[in-house]
This record gives C-alpha cells, structure tokens and sequence, in this order.
C-alpha cells in the first residue's frame, strides 16, 4: 500500500505515525554527526525544555490561513534566508517587526484585506546546501549550514551537536523580545511611521507611493481625531514565527502530544491531544526535500501546525496532489501553503499548470497560493559574489499575479528573504544599486535580501494591483 493511500484516523492521520517513523525513510540534506553520543546528549536536553511556541497560537494561524486560503486575508511572509544567533539582539529585532509592520500597513490600503504576518524569525538557523563542500580563502572546507549545525568561520565548520541547544536558547529568546516589544507598543499605529521616499527616482513611481502614504497618513490622523484610535488592536498586531524544518532531529525533539486547544467535547472531527511541532508555528518543506516517499514528508504529515511546501521548477504537476493528499487527507482549508519560486523566466510557462492541477482538484480553494520570487532568481557575479536582480524579483512577482487572475485564483501572499537594515545585497530597485554598490553594506552569509526600501517597493506592486482590481470590479458594478 502506497503511503498517499493509508488509511486514515479521525484527524487525518495514518495511525502508523509517530514522530520519529521518518528515520527509515530515504532522507536529504541529513548531518551525519561524527559525536553521535553529544548528539544524544543534546537532543535529551530539547526533550527536557519546554515548548518554544504553544498550541493556542498555532491554532490561531491556522485559523488566520483558512481565512487566506479563502481569499478574505493575505500572508505576509519575510526576514532573513539564514537567521545567525548574532541577530538576536534588539536592534535587528526590532527593525525587522517594523518594517513588517510597514508592509502590511501597504497591504492593507491595496487590498482592503486583514493581513496575516509570519517571520522568517526565531529558528531559520539551518539551511540546505548544493555540496557539502566549498571554497573559502583558497581552501575547501565543509559548507557552512547554517548556526544550528556549524559555525561560518572555517575553525567552525565541524558539525557541533551542542548548536542544537543553543538555537532553541536564541529562538526562544529572539521570540520573548519580539513579544515584549509587541506588548510594549512597538506596533502601536499610534506611533508616526518613517514613510521617507527620497530614494525613489523615477518620479512615476514616487507619485504612486505618495498616494499610499499620504491615504496611510491622513486615515491614521483622522482616526485619532475622532477618537477611533483608541481601540487597543491599533495598539498590538500578531506576528508568528516560522522556518525550514530541515533538521528533523532537532523537529521531532521538539514535537509534544499536547492538548488540542481547537477540541470540542462533542467534536467527531478533532481530537483532544495533537501532535504539535513546538518549534515554531508555521514550518516549510524545502525544493529539495520534498520527495513523496521521503522522511521529510513523512514527519510532516503527522503534526498538526500549518505546513508550508517550496514548489519549483522541477516539481511535477502530479506531486503537488500526492503531496496535498500525503500532508492533507482531510483537505483542511489553510493547513497546506504552496510557495512558489520558479524565476521569472520560467514562471509564466509552469504556474498556470500548477494552480489547474490543484483547482480542478479536490483541493480547490483549500491552500494558500504564495509567491517566493526570490529563490529562483539567484544569480552571481564578478568575484562569486551571489545577489539577485530586483528587476527578476519585481517580474516573477507580477507574472505571478497576472497568472493567478487569468486562472480565477488567489494569490494570498507573498514569501520574501529581506531585512529591516540598508544591505546592498540584491541589484536594482529604486536605489539603482550596481554592482559597484554591492560591497558597500553586504552583510548576509547565505543568500542576499531585500533592504528595506526594496522590501517595500514589493509590497507597493502587490497593493497596486489588488486595488486596481477593487477599482475595476466597483467600476463594473456601477455600469449594472
């Protein structure tokens, strides 16, 4: 019997799971650790500590990505391709949550839609690598994957169990400050906002931006004229974490039976106790590993957190349904997020195949559809240096969203590697940043992100084009 065909519980799951039934399964991108002894050391003390996420606020998401999965919110994915236990610290904190804040702020004026916010936040410390070897200063030495398994320095790059520990230290952390500042008032809408535009040369745009602005600006001051400001949920937002979940060592140690917040004593369709991965809220499978028959989908089909798939180029139409009947049988609306990330030269002839075979399906309108158009438009440079053409980002992005309009579907959200600080990482945008400019701030040790002012010029295309649309549709009403 096929796995995609096993029989199924109430809740979904095929009664042969258990959170560690992925390790006879052929796996990617696994460490072999040459301590297996710390290693067992270390993954008893994840057993022992305390969940870094509770059930009530994954349950909370997922109800929120039922909400995009029908088309009444939208998902605001970004923060850094490889977090570092460096970036827990309050600044880098702190500029990431507001500039978040800023984009759903623009999100919010174009598509008259509640947003939903996860950041790549609070464990994205593992990363997928093409070889386990790579050239540094002259002399191969094993890849750098990311703080959770070894260090950037080349004194570093034996694989350390005890980083285990120490990312669940700097996730938990990184997610405590972000909920004291939210607490706090860091997202109060009270609080002016810095909309500066003085990097924008073409005066077009500019205009256009002005326009967001200033609606943003006067509705905030008007609201406070009135009084209306005064409602506490202009003073908080919610904000969840997500990452990759590559390392299932480091997943299952972290995976609890736990009390289904979402249980009701009469329900025929919950059940009182779920599997949650505690780690974080929302985790992602990755291009590379997300092979039907792998460990990877194996752990992932039994816990009950929102599930995120990287769809690309070379996914086949067929395994978008093996995948959403292997990690959905239930077909949960929200529960599964296909993120695409095909390149702008590829979008246009794979991802209008892709959304037929999943909207003809049974599955129609039961997934998030969100656009990652970073991944695929990775390029180099002179000297090696990785960046990416904001001019590839900005198009896969459009392409993406004129598909899904011809298509009749949704495109609830956008997936963005980007941070709150001046990197000069990705080429292009308004800055017209060369590359001549990239040294001046490149700071990231894995791919290259979106600053802030490119963070935002995104979020500008994607409110355009849904308040134009919101202006056709109230045009067409008129004319009836």
């Amino acid at each position: 019997m096929s796995e995609s065909t096993l029989p199924v519980t109430a809740n979904g799951h095929s009664p042969e799971w258990t959170p560690d039934s992925w390790r006879p399964k052929p796996i990617k991108q696994c460490p072999e650790y040459p301590d297996q002894t710390a290693l067992s050391k270390s993954l008893a003390e994840l057993q022992r500590l305390p969940p870094i996420v509770h059930p009530k606020e994954i349950t909370r998401l997922k109800a929120l990505l039922r909400d995009v999965a029908r088309g009444e919110a939208f998902l605001l994915q970004g923060g850094d391709c490889a977090e570092l236990f460096d970036y827990c610290e309050q600044g880098a904190i702190e500029s990431k949550i507001k500039l978040l804040l800023q984009m759903s702020l623009v999100l919010i004026w174009g598509a008259d839609k509640r947003v939903v916010r996860i950041g790549r936040m609070a464990g994205q410390y593992a990363k997928p690598r093409s070889s386990p070897m790579e050239m540094l200063d002259g002399k191969m030495v094993p890849s750098f994957r990311g703080d959770i398994l070894n260090g950037f320095h080349p004194d570093e790059r034996e694989l350390d169990p005890a980083r285990l520990v120490k990312a669940y230290h700097h996730s938990s952390a990184t997610l405590n400050y972000i909920r004291a500042a939210i607490s706090s008032g860091i997202a109060d809408l009270h609080r002016p906002l810095d909309w500066g535009l003085g990097h924008v040369r073409d005066p077009v745009l500019k205009a256009k931006y002005s326009e967001a602005v200033n609606f943003l600006t006067d509705m905030l001051r008007f609201m406070h004229t009135i009084g209306a400001d005064k409602n506490e949920k202009l003073d908080t937002v919610d904000l969840f974490t997500s990452h990759e979940g590559l390392l299932l060592e480091y997943e299952q140690a972290l995976t609890r039976l736990l009390d289904n917040p979402a249980h009701a004593p009469c329900s025929t369709t919950t059940k009182a106790k779920e599997y949650y991965n505690t780690s974080a809220h929302f985790l992602w499978i990755g291009d590379r590993t997300r092979q039907i028959d792998g460990a990877h989908v194996e752990f992932f089909r039994g816990i009950t957190n929102p599930i995120g798939v990287k769809v690309g180029p070379t996914t086949p139409a067929d395994d978008l349904l093996a995948l959403l009947r292997t990690l959905n049988p239930s077909r949960e609306a929200g529960k599964i997020t296909l993120i695409t990330r095909y390149g702008a030269a590829k979008v246009a002839d794979l991802l209008p195949a892709h959304i037929r075979a999943v909207e003809d399906s049974e599955y129609t309108r039961t997934v998030v559809w969100q656009c990652d158009p970073m991944h695929g438009n990775t390029q180099s440079v002179s000297g090696g240096i990785k960046t990416r053409a904001f001019s590839d980002i900005f198009s896969e992005l459009q392409q993406t969203l004129r598909i899904h309009k011809e298509q009749r579907s949704y495109l609830g959200g956008v997936h963005l590697e980007l941070t709150g600080d001046a990197v000069t990482e990705c080429l292009g945008g308004s800055e017209g940043l060369d590359e001549d400019d990239l040294s001046t701030n490149y700071t990231s040790f894995c791919d290259p992100r979106l600053n802030e002012k490119q963070a935002l010029e995104l979020t500008f295309l994607v409110a355009d084009h849904y308040r134009n649309e919101r202006m056709e549709a109230a045009a067409a009403k008129a004319k009836v």
